[in-house]
């Protein structure tokens, strides 16, 4: 296992010693710690942009499962890189604001850092995997871990429910992804993306392309908020606020992102890709802001803002998936939406993460975060309303900041939708630019809102449960970082081009990037005066006329019926899954095994018979079959007249009798076929079991005479004649059947030579299969310690209960 290995592994190894640190050094903030491993993840991931930049990429490969195809194979390129920064970047200036927003003497911080540590090394795993399977492995650990950390302060009824709900959300998408991976294995026969992009010819006029598309934009598409399973993300605000800064503006939603992004060159010669990436992300930019606008809650608005973010850079990444359909030009003009998706990913982890934690600065020095409550605070917390205006400026696209540079590039790619000549899009591409410009506006006002109705206007202190004063400079230090990177990459944009920008391209436009020509990459604030420049100052006329008359129109918002929103699909839904479970239990769950074992028996019998004649399993071959002897032919029917009589019996007695005659029987018959130690081990567990069961039954009550009568149950007799013959064509088929060679030769062959034991038998149980013997005694052993437990139980009560009767 290589060092990136451990290092990728690190978070999880590292979440081992949290709670010894917690619980042993109880003196200093836990957070202190653990800040040590992603700033040293950080630094480490650095020393790579040089390799990237330069066209290079590192692979190392650790065997996991090599006969089938599953290696723990890590993959450094632009892109993985790219996210590799934003997860330990972001993540240590997080845990750092933790230490303040977190007191050590109130919150369980063990498992906080556990929970975070978890998700960090998820995240790292996820982007960093060329394996598919070993990708969604990671992938439906950042869903366990998101749940633990949503759900951190577990109490709450709301925290509750957020995390049930991002749970189930994300999960199912995490089981369709699991789908599409395997139907891409079927079509590829390799779980490699490399692999799987090097050997695209094999994805031509295969049916199953479409398929595995849905399966993989639907895992992506839940996992990133896209409409309509964006419901989670506002609910999921129930969580800390340094969680929100992390999952949700650098890490966990941008999982989707990463996904499409890293699988592009797979499907994006399938207009289905273009189709679905581009309208989902289009609306769910549209729907999120308009959606913000209406929230009261700071990290509401920041809620619905991350969604319209995001639904922003999805769309980019459609609608730059089209440049793989045109030749290379110099200026290519499809090119410019995957480097605005890129560029806005880094924009949108600064702006975002600032954001997230000015909310919770606010709401630490305020107690509240309800914009109704707030207003006046630009006097009082003077470093906090400066982040706050560059992050909310820079999220609206207002110059000279980062966001106004890649909202000009996300408008310049939408245009160039225009200029496209495929996939019918002269009738209805339209749309795109559009509603870009529409959801534009209404990022602009929410952020306005934001901004100014937190910071400006008049001071409420008697709405305050706090006395609010300026945070403390360790609580500020994250975001002031955050929001100078903002104001750093408005001014000098181009540090980030052929660092991680360019890098990032030649991952998604692989085959554009193996033509030798080199990507030009060049971010300025000025471009003459373009389309782009008048929808943005469209966008800040109108979007300012609309934040000043909000009041005047924010009442179309209660006109939207509540029976169609869809929390209230999503509830009604589980309310329905939950009632149809309780009938299905209800009708079903009788409490006799006897009912169970009807169900188990019934479709194991209609399953494996299915399956045996529709695959055309079945076949008789009685070459190589021994005569049957009269003596195989009494034994037979010794044990079959026992079995019979063990079930009309009407006597505990006699039914334990018969049957010990079948199990006795069935001894004898391993000594005419010459297995004595065989025979000597089932008469021995023969012997020890009917005088268990004589032991057993001594305690109960006699059969009584309604008991005797048995009657006749034609289903118990069909199932038992189904489940007999089942397992009798099972036994033929597998006899007649051979798929490989026998090992028994083996064991002959080798049982003295690599275990010195003339006894087969023996040598098997103790040397080749040692493991599976050892296994067995410890599974007895438990069962053992079980039922002692249980007796001696039963006895300290009935004690007890004699003990208080005297």
């Amino acid at each position: 296992m290589s060092l990136l290995h451990l290092l990728v592994l690190s978070p999880f190894l590292f979440a081992i010693l949290v709670p010894f640190l917690y619980r042993y050094v109880r003196k200093v903030h836990t957070g202190w710690f653990v800040l040590i491993l992603p700033l040293a993840l950080f630094l480490y991931f650095l020393q790579f942009i040089k390799l990237t930049s330069s066209g290079e990429e590192v692979v190392r490969t650790f065997e996991w499962i090599p006969s089938l195809d599953i290696n723990f194979t890590l993959h450094v390129d632009g892109l993985g890189l790219l996210f590799a920064l934003l997860i330990t970047g972001i993540g240590s200036l997080v845990t750092l604001y933790s230490i303040y927003y977190l007191s050590k003497d109130k919150e369980a911080l063990h498992n906080f850092y556990v929970y975070l540590l978890l998700f960090m090394g998820a995240m790292l795993g996820v982007v960093l995997s060329d394996n598919l399977i070993v990708l969604y492995t990671f992938w439906e650990t950042t869903s366990l871990s998101s749940f633990l950390l949503i759900g951190y302060w577990y109490k709450r009824e709301k925290s509750q429910y957020g995390a049930q709900k991002s749970m189930l959300i994300t999960v199912l998408g995490g089981l369709a992804l699991l789908g599409g991976i395997i139907l891409l294995y079927m079509m590829t026969g390799t779980f490699s993306i490399r692999e799987i992009i090097a050997n695209l010819d094999l994805l031509k006029g295969e049916a199953l392309l479409l398929p595995a598309l849905i399966l993989v934009l639907f895992g992506a598409f839940t996992k990133s908020a896209q409409f309509p399973f964006h419901i989670w993300l506002p609910d999921a605000m129930e969580a800390p606020t340094p969680v929100s800064a992390y999952l949700h503006s650098a890490t966990m939603v941008k999982a989707g992102i990463y996904l499409v992004a890293r699988l592009s060159p797979v499907f994006s010669d399938h207009a289905a890709w273009f189709i679905l990436i581009s309208t989902f992300g289009i609306f769910t930019l549209f729907w999120g802001s308009f959606s913000a606008v209406k929230q009261t809650d700071l990290k509401g608005i920041l809620a619905f803002s991350t969604v319209s973010q995001l639904g922003m850079i999805m769309s980019l990444l459609g609608v730059g998936s089209a440049s793989l359909h045109y030749d290379y030009l110099e200026n290519n003009i499809f090119i410019v939406a995957v480097t605005a998706a890129i560029f806005h990913l880094i924009n949108h982890a600064t702006f975002k993460g600032s954001l997230f934690m000015v909310a919770g600065i606010v709401d630490h020095e305020t107690g509240t975060r309800d914009i109704r409550k707030l207003g006046g605070l630009m006097g009082i917390m003077p470093v906090t309303f400066t982040i706050a205006l560059i992050g909310s400026f820079s999220m609206a696209g207002i110059p000279p900041f980062n966001g106004f540079l890649s909202k000009e590039m996300f408008l310049t790619g939408m245009i160039n939708v225009l200029k496209m000549d495929i996939y019918h899009i002269e009738t209805w591409g339209i749309l795109l630019p559009v509603i870009a410009w529409v959801a534009s506006v209404f990022t602009f006002v929410y952020s306005m809102i934001l901004f100014f109705r937190t910071f400006t206007g008049k001071l409420q202190l008697e709405k305050l449960e706090k006395k609010p004063h300026e945070a403390p400079v360790g609580m500020l230090i994250s975001p002031v970082i955050l929001a100078s990177l903002a104001v750093i990459f408005g001014f000098f944009p181009n540090i980030l081009s052929s660092t991680l920008i360019i890098p990032a391209m030649k991952s998604i436009l692989p085959t554009i990037a193996q033509s030798s020509r080199e990507f030009d990459v060049e971010i300025k604030h000025w471009h003459g005066f373009t389309p782009e420049l008048f929808m943005t100052i469209g966008i800040i006329v109108i979007g300012t006329i609309l934040f000043l008359t909000v009041r005047k129109w924010s009442f179309i918002y209660e006109r939207f019926p509540q029976k169609l929103a869809l929390n209230h699909f999503y509830d009604q839904g589980l309310i329905g899954t939950e009632r149809g479970s309780a009938w299905i239990m209800k009708s079903f769950m009788s409490g006799h095994i006897r009912d169970y074992l009807v169900y188990i028996f019934v479709f194991l019998s209609i399953i494996s018979l299915s399956s045996l004649f529709v695959t055309n399993a079945f076949h008789l071959d009685v070459t190589n079959v021994a005569p049957i002897g009269v003596y195989e032919i009494i034994l037979s029917l010794l044990a079959v007249g026992g079995a019979v009589i063990t079930v009309l019996a009407r006597t505990r007695m006699v039914a334990i009798i018969a049957a010990g005659v079948v199990g006795y029987t069935i001894s004898l018959f391993f000594v005419i076929f010459r297995a004595p130690d065989l025979a000597l081990t089932q008469l021995v567990v023969e012997t020890i079991s009917v005088a268990l069961f004589l032991l057993c039954f001594f305690h109960l009550p006699e059969i009584t005479k309604k008991q005797k009568r048995l009657r006749f149950r034609l289903l118990n007799l069909l199932v038992s004649i189904g489940v007999g013959f089942v397992v009798t064509m099972f036994g033929i088929a597998s006899h007649s059947e051979k798929l490989f060679p026998s090992i028994s030769k083996y064991f002959v062959e080798e049982s003295y030579k690599e275990a010195g034991g003339k006894n087969i038998v023996n040598v098997i149980l103790v040397d080749f299969r040692g493991f599976d013997t050892l296994f067995e005694i410890t599974v007895l052993g438990i069962a053992a310690f079980g039922i002692f437990a249980i007796v001696k139980l039963r006895l300290t009560k009935r004690s007890e209960r004699e003990h208080e009767g005297k």
